[in-house]
């Protein structure tokens, strides 16, 4: 992609003689008039041009907490400074996009990066979670597989299990936080043009889910100066390298 012809959206900038920019506004109020003023088919039409096409603005309220607690996890409070401000690659988020009949697919990305893997998941039990997301990340060279960041589903039961066999720390965000994690739950929301909700997740292969984690890591994003995610992890890729004897791989399609 020619990065010259990259759209780059933002404020109009006076000219000489123009009149001067009074107000502005800001995207809570374009949301605020999508969902409050529309109605009937033209409400159906606005709400399908937005990416994620939810039916409604803001979070859904959550009740008291049924399940059971996680064992021995370590909050992502405590997790070193480092992490927090993205300084040093390494350190993952994983997650699940849930489909219909209780499939689902595993999420990891990176941090600094924005590099994706996608992980086929069988099923959402706690040994088969934890086997799949090991597997995945062990693809990974060991300096660029640091710690990850999971929300309290329970298929992390295990948690003790990939943490042993990637030698990775895993933190845990707060109970119906998903902002937490923020890296991944964007992601997420990306991966809902390819795994609309109630799309049954049963029938997909890991090549498929290759090709859809290839397609997003190739995307420029802004946040990156309009290099993609694939560009920046090979570059760290490269380096790795350079200090290893067997050049590592990664699972991936470019």
């Amino acid at each position: 992609m020619d990065r010259d012809n990259v759209e780059q959206p933002g404020l109009p900038v006076p000219t000489p003689g123009s009149a001067p920019l009074s107000a502005s506004v800001s995207h809570e109020a374009v949301y605020a008039a999508l969902y409050a003023l529309p109605r009937g088919g033209l409400r159906r039409e606005l709400l399908a041009c937005l990416r994620q096409g939810k039916p409604a603005r803001g979070r859904t309220p959550k009740g008291s907490e049924r399940r059971g607690k996680l064992c021995d996890m370590t909050s992502l409070r405590e997790r070193p400074e480092d992490v927090q401000g993205r300084l040093v690659p390494g350190h993952w988020e994983g997650d699940l996009i849930m489909g219909a009949d209780n499939t689902a697919v595993g999420t990891l990305v990176e941090r600094v990066t924005r590099f994706l893997l996608l992980v086929l998941m069988p099923t959402r039990k706690a040994d088969v979670a934890a086997s799949a997301f090991a597997g995945a990340l062990n693809t990974i060279p060991a300096p660029l597989r640091r710690t990850l960041t999971y929300d309290q589903g329970k298929e992390m039961a295990r948690h003790k299990d990939p943490a042993l066999a990637t030698d990775m720390r895993i933190f845990f965000a707060d109970p119906h936080s998903p902002w937490q994690p923020g890296r991944n739950e964007n992601t997420n929301g990306l991966l809902r043009q390819y795994f609309p909700k109630g799309l049954c997740l049963a029938s997909l292969t890991q090549d498929q889910l290759d090709t859809v984690a290839a397609s997003l890591n190739s995307r420029p994003r802004k946040t990156l100066g309009y290099d993609t995610p694939d560009e920046r992890f090979t570059s760290l890729l490269a380096g790795v390298a350079r200090t290893h004897t067997t050049p590592p791989t990664v699972r991936s399609k470019t």
